[in-house]
């Protein structure tokens, strides 16, 4: 595929950077060389903004990957499930380094973060295809596939296989909704109908902040604007979720019709379904979808037959950027450029996509916002509690016998999760991902809801033969690595963090270490630019508080002891020099 046939599939506008990039990178598995100064002048942007957005995304380099790039999910389940033994046992199959190119430049086997595929991991991605349930037979099956050369679409289909994995539904789950119908009664209500309503079913947003729906709506309708815009966030990048994955399979078409009938409600003429990279392979199921709606006149001019009812949907690809979760950065990275988080005020309502007023909600959110169309508010809001309205999809993985989604009223207890998919002996819960709260075993008959445990989805358990420690020591590699470096202090801190923890697991840590932590998280949380940076800590603080012996007995002592030698350093000095009397010792001559 040449230049011209990639531009010829996105608008030559610079907001279309990224998914020329990614459309390039998906045939070459890199960005050749002179392609990048080439994309530079189609699109009108500065070359230097074409290489910062390759190197900002994990997913794109200039640098040839191989012709197989197989990137190991590196999340905490994963770990549980024994990736680190598959990886490295593919890489002495293949005879490589991981995180290195094969010396005849075929394949190159790394790590990436959480794939959404927590629920049947160990999970990798080949050439951005997602492979689950690995295990030492499939491992070796893949290095005989790469090293007869076997093209990834022709790897056996099982492989690819992705379940729903559904273990207890409720309205969402089991709405049987038919393409029109919360359309036809949107229409019926109107815009300041169907934003009443809204407000009256109390449905907030399911990203986790819980900002009421009804409110953000109003707040872009009533924007001053002539273009106004819909997006939807389908990036669940936070580790241990994988809710709205099975959303977009089964209900697609609610999710559209939720973004739709935004678009009526605030009078925005196009929307956007911002997709996270590791779910590539949905693009094509959810654009045939988008294309049955356009047939059926549930999307483009005229929406049933309305005049100046004008609403459309086009897909983003993400390429790998857990911050792009955040909605000022999948705006950012909409418009073509890095996902960096904006300042705010203004919020997106009002300064969003291209700086008009723009609602983003995530899959949940829309699907949810379409049933309170269909049915009004007062139904939704008998369900759930009386600050948290409806019902809440948990992404559940880790130790138990049934991993999966399961859906319940807002006000359920952990306890009661805890039972229904089979969590024997559990020590810990991880609600709401690592930026969530870790909580212990005598915490458990608190509430899911927003007056009590908020979260995204995520719901990772822990059982008793778990080192709490080693779980804190992968989030703090995750927000080490998934940090955008665009403020010092998040860029900073969370490297020092992890340096931290890496010298209390290999043995040299004190108590001044975990002292330190404490003191890193009043950094961050007055100064870092994000939320990224604002929460890095919260997992190591929430362990340290209820499981500190898993991090005090890694300790070699508990006074305070520098994490360098200098005296140690100088002994080639004193070598070289002929010198090994007391004098020579920085001890003895601090003493």
């Amino acid at each position: 595929m040449d230049l011209e046939t990639v531009l010829g599939r996105h608008p030559r506008r610079p907001e279309s950077l990224l998914q020329v990039l990614r459309d390039i990178h998906e045939v070459h598995n890199h960005i050749p060389p002179g392609m990048a100064e080439q994309v530079a002048e189609a699109l009108n942007v500065p070359l230097a903004r074409v290489r910062g957005v390759i190197g900002f995304y994990s997913f794109l380099s200039e640098t040839p990957q191989g012709e197989y790039r197989l990137l190991f999910s590196d999340n905490i389940t994963d770990r549980m499930l024994g990736n680190q033994d598959l990886m490295q046992a593919l890489c002495g199959k293949l005879w490589l380094e991981q995180g290195k190119v094969s010396e005849d430049g075929l394949v190159s086997v790394d790590a990436t973060s959480c794939t959404g595929m927590c629920d049947q991991g160990p999970a990798l991605l080949a050439n951005g295809r997602a492979i689950t349930r690995l295990n030492h037979q499939r491992i070796n099956e893949i290095a005989e596939l790469v090293r007869n050369h076997v093209p990834v679409a022709e790897w056996p289909a099982e492989f690819f296989q992705v379940d729903d994995n559904i273990r207890l539904s409720g309205i969402l789950l089991d709405c049987t909704h038919m393409a029109g119908q919360a359309l036809e009664a949107a229409l019926d209500r109107g815009k300041d109908g169907v934003i009443s309503e809204l407000n009256q079913s109390g449905l907030r947003g399911r990203g986790g902040a819980g900002f009421p729906t009804g409110r953000k709506w109003a707040a872009c309708k009533d924007a001053q604007s002539d273009e106004r815009y819909v997006v939807c966030n389908a990036d669940e990048g936070e580790p241990g979720t994988f809710k709205d994955r099975v959303l977009l399979t089964r209900h697609a078409d609610l999710l559209f019709e939720g973004m739709t009938v935004c678009g009526l409600a605030v009078g925005a003429k196009q929307g956007f379904l911002y997709l996270r990279g590791e779910y590539r392979y949905l693009l094509e199921p959810l654009e045939e979808i988008l294309a049955k709606r356009r047939a059926a006149g549930l999307l483009g001019n005229c929406i049933r037959g309305h005049d100046g009812f004008d609403f459309d949907i086009a897909i983003h690809l993400g390429a790998g950027a857990y911050v792009c979760g955040e909605e000022s950065a999948l705006i950012e990275s909409l418009e073509g450029k890095r996902g960096i988080p904006r300042n705010r005020p203004p919020f997106p309502v009002t300064h969003g996509y291209l700086q008009k007023p723009t609602v983003v909600n995530n899959v949940e959110t829309f699907c949810a916002a379409a049933l309170v169309t269909l049915r009004g508010g007062d139904w939704y809001k008998g369900l759930g509690t009386a600050q948290s309205a409806g019902t809440k999809l948990l992404s559940v993985s880790g130790d138990c016998a049934r991993p999966g989604i399961y859906e319940y009223p807002f006000g359920v207890t952990v306890r009661q999760v805890l039972e229904d998919c089979g969590a024997a002996g559990t020590l810990a819960v991880q609600v709401g991902g690592p930026s969530g709260i870790c909580i212990g075993s005598h915490e458990f008959d608190r509430k899911l809801a927003f007056e009590d445990l908020a979260t995204a989805g995520a719901f990772m358990i822990f059982d008793d033969t778990r080192d709490m420690f080693e779980v804190a020591h992968n989030f703090t590699d995750f927000f080490a690595h998934e940090s955008c470096g665009f403020c010092t202090p998040c860029r900073v801190g969370t490297s020092m963090l992890k340096s931290i923890m890496t010298k209390v697991a290999e043995g040299h840590g004190t108590r001044h270490e975990l002292n330190e932590v404490e003191c890193l998280d009043k950094v961050l949380q007055q100064s870092a630019h994000c939320g990224l940076g604002h929460t890095a800590c919260n997992p190591t603080l929430d362990m340290l508080k209820r499981f500190r012996p898993a991090f005090e007995r890694r300790l070699k002592s508990l006074d305070f002891e520098p994490a360098f030698d200098l005296d140690g350093a100088l002994a080639p000095a004193r070598a070289m020099t002929g010198r090994d009397d007391a004098r020579a010792h920085l001890h003895n001559e601090t003493s």
